[in-house]
């Protein structure tokens, strides 16, 4: 029997460029994945367009079983995909940080001109929550708990949160399991336990290492 070919794509979030995601990605192939990476225009097209540009980039793939893993925006977006193409092939999906719920930080920012040309179109059903919920996959959230600034200099943000995001605000109804780390919002990226923590639960469903 051929073995099933399984690739992971990673997904960046705003404002950057997937050069971040580097870390992650080679720790995943060291647990035995096929990884690419897919970029986009963070702040030149809504979350909706990526998830357009995104589902046709994956029609390009070869493989049998294709996993998501997106940072912040990026899980966003992974919602948008999934309600403008519901039909993927199977794979399980990771968000880290991603605030599915709206991000105060966001919020706070858009208030005021200046804030929402520097967002620009990531506030269109993104950033800001309206996002629609992620249907027929199982889900898995790690946020990060160790936050200190820049999130705190701008507005409120409930405790605990990654310096940018709160672990309230990356809840959502399609999250089966859900993982609290030590770490910031870009630490996510970086740390070995949280990329264990995604590995484990690509294959298995679960965050227990």
């Amino acid at each position: 029997m051929t073995a099933m070919r399984t690739t992971v794509v990673t997904l960046h979030g705003w404002h950057m460029t997937g050069v971040e995601m580097v870390l992650l990605r080679r720790r995943l192939r060291a647990a035995g994945y096929r990884v690419r990476a897919f970029r986009y225009p963070s702040r030149r097209a809504s979350p909706e367009e990526v998830a357009r540009a995104l589902a046709a980039w994956l029609e390009t793939l070869p493989d049998d079983m294709v996993h998501l893993v997106g940072h912040s925006l990026g899980g966003v977006i992974l919602r948008h995909l999934f309600a403008v193409a519901p039909v993927q092939r199977p794979g399980r999906v990771v968000m880290l940080g991603s605030p599915l719920a709206g991000s105060r930080v966001a919020a706070r920012l858009a208030a005021n001109r200046a804030g929402r040309w520097w967002l620009g179109r990531a506030l269109d059903r993104g950033l800001l929550g309206g996002s629609p919920v992620l249907r027929g996959r199982q889900v898995g959230m790690i946020a990060g708990t160790r936050g200190r600034f820049p999130g705190p200099l701008l507005t409120e943000l409930p405790e605990p949160h990654d310096g940018l995001v709160a672990v309230e605000e990356t809840r959502g109804p399609e999250v089966s399991r859900h993982l609290q780390a030590p770490v910031t919002h870009m630490g996510l990226l970086f740390s070995d336990p949280v990329a264990q923590a995604v590995a484990h639960f690509l294959e298995h469903g679960e965050f227990d290492l």
